[in-house]
């Protein structure tokens, strides 16, 4: 299994340091896996068992996977972001009580460009087969703010990514290299909105046959 350096993880944490976000989520999966999943960051339950994608929004990846014959240990899943980003809200007892609590709230331009090392790293030396990328984080952390995954979804792009230059860097420059990706949309997606259902399981269907048409 491939894990990045503690080194890199310690600077991935200094970077971010400020800002409202909690916790550390490693990458996980094999080197030269089938596909590499970026997603957005962690969440709740995320940050609470130190593995990505699980919960409601895992367990729908999961059969995502599955219906392509593909689990969890073919697959190298990471994020955009490592921390969870929280904000306070107000939550409702259902004794009329209320209690402040952390809601999930997708992460930051600053926090993207804060963990951008940590996910270069990755993508400069797990060497997936494919990329998927899952919602527009993800997609927008590697191809730019004008991808959007409404309009690229199920596609197999061959382009150049975005790589930080250098730490100090605000701004991302591109790769000579290209990587072959596929956007799809957030497998949390069904629960907000359900018509979305169909397409991400065309998408999936997609994802498949590429691997098995340009024998990834």
């Amino acid at each position: 299994m491939f894990r990045i350096p503690e080194s890199l993880a310690t600077l991935g944490k200094e970077r971010i340091a400020g800002c409202p976000v909690e916790g550390f989520v490693y990458g996980e999966g094999p080197k030269q896996p089938e596909l590499m999943l970026v997603g957005e960051a962690p969440g709740e339950f995320e940050l609470i068992d130190g593995i990505p994608f699980i919960g409601r929004a895992g367990t729908e990846l999961m059969k995502s996977l599955a219906s392509i014959g593909l689990t969890r240990q073919d697959v190298y899943i990471t994020s955009a972001v490592r921390s969870r980003p929280y904000r306070w809200g107000t939550k409702k007892e259902r004794d009329g009580t209320t209690t402040e609590r952390k809601y999930n709230r997708p992460p930051t331009q600053k926090e993207v460009l804060a963990h951008a090392p940590v996910l270069d790293y990755e993508l400069a030396n797990v060497k997936p087969k494919l990329i998927v990328t899952l919602g527009n984080v993800g997609l927008q952390r590697l191809l730019g703010k004008s991808a959007t995954v409404t309009t690229l979804h199920g596609e197999l792009l061959e382009r150049p990514i975005q790589y930080l230059q250098e730490l100090e860097d605000r701004t991302f420059e591109w790769t000579e290299e290209k990587y072959r990706i596929v956007p799809t949309f957030h497998p949390a997606a069904v629960f907000y909105r359900p018509s979305h259902r169909p397409a991400i399981e065309e998408d999936w269907k997609k994802i498949g046959q590429f691997l098995k048409d340009y024998g990834m």
